[in-house]
C-alpha cells in the first residue's frame, strides 16, 4: 500500500505513535493490531472517551492475554513507513480496510472510526474484546454522530476564505448539479428545498476561476431549527480551509440570529469539528 497517499488526522497520529510505544513494551516488539485498540483506549476525549466509560475492556487482561498469545505465535513480520517499528502483516490488511473505508465515505482523512471498523470487521478483536463491546464500539466508534456547538461567547474567526458567498436564486441549478454529482440526490432535495425560502440559508465557496466548490446551509434539513448541514467540499479542494470557512459562515449568521447552539447532524469527521468549532458529540442513547 502506499503511504504517501495516507492522510491521518491528528489523533491518529496519537493513536499511531501510542501503539508503536505498546509494540515497545511487548514479548516481540513487534506491532500488532491490538496495539491499536489499547491506543485508542488512552484516547479520553470524543467517542473513544465514551468507548472508554461504556465498554467493560479491561486493558491489563488484554495485555496479559497478549503475552501468551505471543509465546505461541509465528506470525510474519514486516516493515511500513508509517511506523518506526516493525509490524504484522494483519496491520497492513487493517491499514488496507481502514484506507478502503475511508475512500468509501469519501473522506481524505483515516479516522479512528475506519480504524475501529477495520479492527473489528478484519476480526483481529476477536480473541480480546467480546461480541457485546464489539457492537458498543461500531455504535459508538464508527458510525456518524450528532454534535453540538455552543454560540453564546462565539467568534468569526479572522483568518478565513473570502470566496464565499451567500447564495441567491441564480446559483440554483449550479448548486444542485453539483451537490448530486459531488454527493448525493438526497443532499440535493433537501438544498432545493431551502431555495422555498426568499433567502435560503445556505453559503456557497467558489475557486479562483469562479467555479463552485463547495457549500454548507443551515435550517434546511427538514426545516429543523439550530441545525446545521449539510455541507461538502468538492474532494480535489478539501484540506485548504474551505470546509472550515463555509462553517464559520453559517455559524456566524446563527449566531447572529441569536441561536444559543448550533447542532451537527451525522457528523463523520467529528475530529475536524471538534477542532474547527470546539463542536462535542452529544452522548448517544442505549436500548
Amino acid at each position: 500500500m502506499n503511504s504517501v497517499n495516507i492522510k491521518l488526522t491528528n489523533r491518529m497520529l496519537r493513536i499511531f505513535k501510542n501503539a508503536e510505544k505498546e509494540a515497545a513494551s511487548s514479548q516481540h516488539k513487534v506491532l500488532q493490531p491490538i496495539h491499536f485498540l489499547l491506543a485508542c483506549l488512552k484516547e479520553k476525549e470524543g467517542v473513544l472517551g465514551e468507548i472508554v466509560l461504556k465498554c467493560t475492556i479491561d486493558e491489563a487482561s488484554i495485555r496479559n492475554l497478549m503475552h501468551e498469545l505471543d509465546l505461541k505465535s509465528d506470525k510474519k513480520v514486516t516493515s511500513h513507513t508509517l511506523f518506526n517499528v516493525p509490524i504484522t502483516n494483519d496491520v497492513l490488511t487493517v491499514l488496507e480496510q481502514a484506507t478502503f473505508y475511508m475512500q468509501n465515505y469519501n473522506q481524505v482523512y483515516i479516522n479512528e472510526g475506519h480504524l475501529l471498523k477495520a479492527l473489528i470487521r478484519a476480526n483481529m478483536l476477536d480473541e480480546f474484546v467480546s461480541e457485546e463491546d464489539k457492537k458498543m464500539i461500531l455504535k459508538l466508534g464508527t458510525t456518524s454522530r450528532d454534535m453540538v456547538a455552543h454560540l453564546h461567547n462565539y467568534q468569526f474567526p479572522v483568518s478565513i476564505s473570502s470566496n464565499i458567498r451567500r447564495v441567491n436564486r441564480d446559483d440554483k441549478s449550479k448548486l444542485l448539479h453539483f451537490v448530486e454529482s459531488h454527493f448525493s440526490q438526497e443532499w440535493s432535495e433537501t438544498i432545493n428545498s431551502a431555495f422555498l425560502s426568499t433567502t435560503p440559508p445556505i453559503y456557497v465557496a467558489f475557486d479562483h476561476h469562479g467555479d463552485l466548490i463547495g457549500f454548507a446551509g443551515f435550517d434546511v434539513y427538514q426545516n429543523k431549527k439550530c441545525y446545521f448541514g449539510p455541507m461538502g467540499v468538492a474532494k480535489t479542494n478539501r484540506v485548504k480551509g474551505i470546509g472550515y470557512s463555509l462553517l464559520h459562515h453559517c455559524l456566524k449568521e446563527m449566531h447572529e440570529i441569536g441561536y444559543e447552539y448550533a447542532i451537527i447532524g451525522g457528523a463523520g469527521p467529528i475530529e475536524f469539528y471538534e477542532k474547527a468549532c470546539h463542536a462535542v458529540v452529544i452522548p448517544a442513547t442505549y436500548s
